[in-house]
């Protein structure tokens, strides 16, 4: 090699340290950046810190959208406040004065405010019961609630910017789409989307934690609505509230009761409490299916819990109206999953498949309404 050809290649190597070197200053900037606790930053590599950069960028950008939105319309309304009285100009320069005596308090007051804040979040996600995720309508995940690990094993480092097509069934790929559509449901901003999805688990039923590989599917309840930032880039997000599905309920008092169903959803077990709440007998039942239980104008409420029990294994059926013996109907909700019999014990013997059964447990939700109307025939006495 001639002295040339070696200076050339120590110069590109010495150019090739100095980029790495920046790159990773650049990094370890945007790092710091994060509002993450100190003790994860040194855990994260690069494609993480470009994740999480992406997701917090889009997130402050959709958050920025309505601060503006919010300021310009209270904006608006003060001058035209302004315009149709006298004095104008002495409620804005008192306007200016309680504004900058408000950011006087505000700067004083601020770390108490976001302690405050911050507690009445955790408060408000305890009580909802699940997490948080804003997910994009291409179905980037840029933001979840830092509890979604208490339910799912999954911290919010690792879902953030990723697809929420890598973490959910394959199966209900086509539901999740359809709900991240904008023109899907209720047309325009603020739709409200209300469906069923199985996201990847790593807790066990026992409470055990598994790697990724080796996650299970949980069924979660999604509630939300779509988000939408009109100023400066734009941006379609859907909010949403997910609430894992209980396979135990409490039951409370008088107003609720158990029963299990065939696989069509007809009767083949009910306890004693529905005598109180619906006024039949746990024997009369036996053999009826829910439907002819529900009023007619609720039968697509139960047949799409139903559809989502078959393909999912749990299901929340919504409030529906069921049918009180002797006239009337209440308001319920049911909670069903698929549960496999106990195998009998054959040890010289091929094991079968276990049979198949519903769980259900109904929450009465009113008293009996219309009482002197019968809108079937199972009704009458």
């Amino acid at each position: 090699m001639t002295p040339e050809r070696e200076r050339r290649r120590i110069m590109s190597c010495e150019a090739a340290r100095a980029r790495r070197r920046a790159e990773s200053q650049v990094l370890i900037d945007m790092s710091q950046l994060l509002p993450l606790p100190s003790s994860l930053r040194p855990q994260l590599d690069k494609p993480s810190i470009i994740r999480l950069t992406i997701s917090y960028l889009r997130i402050h950008t959709l958050l920025s959208g309505f601060a503006d939105r919010q300021r310009r319309d209270e904006e608006g309304e003060r001058e035209t406040r302004e315009r149709r009285g006298a004095g104008a100009r002495e409620r804005r320069e008192e306007g200016d004065r309680e504004r900058r005596d408000a950011g006087d308090r505000e700067l004083g007051e601020g770390r108490e405010e976001q302690k405050k804040e911050m507690g009445e979040t955790d408060l408000y996600l305890r009580i909802l019961g699940g997490f948080v995720v804003v997910v994009t309508t291409e179905g980037d995940m840029i933001y979840l609630s830092d509890n979604i690990r208490e339910y799912m094993g999954l911290t919010q480092v690792e879902l953030m910017g990723h697809s929420i097509y890598d973490f959910t069934h394959p199966c209900d790929h086509k539901e999740i789409r359809d709900n991240l559509d904008l023109t899907a449901g209720q047309s325009g901003c603020g739709g409200l989307r209300d469906f069923l999805m199985r996201m990847k688990c790593t807790v066990t039923h026992k409470g055990r934690t598994v790697n990724l590989r080796s996650a299970g599917w949980r069924v979660l309840q999604c509630r939300g609505c779509l988000k939408v930032c009109v100023s400066g880039p734009s941006l379609t997000c859907v909010l949403f509230t997910c609430q894992p599905l209980s396979l135990t309920h409490t039951l409370l008092h008088t107003h609720t009761f158990t029963s299990h169903h065939s696989m069509d959803m007809r009767f083949t077990y009910c306890d004693q409490r529905v005598t109180g709440l619906l006024s039949y007998r746990p024997e009369e039942l036996l053999g009826v299916s829910v439907y002819d239980l529900c009023h007619t104008l609720d039968l697509h409420t139960l047949t799409k819990s139903h559809l989502n029990l078959c393909s999912k294994g749990q299901s929340v059926s919504g409030v529906y109206r069921v049918l009180v013996r002797g006239g009337g109907y209440m308001w319920a909700e049911t909670h069903s999953a698929v549960v496999s019999k106990p195998r009998p014990s054959q040890p010289h013997q091929s094991k079968p498949s276990p049979p198949l059964f519903v769980a259900c447990v109904t929450y009465i939700l009113s008293g009996v309404e219309e009482p002197t109307q019968l809108l079937s025939l199972g009704q009458m006495n």
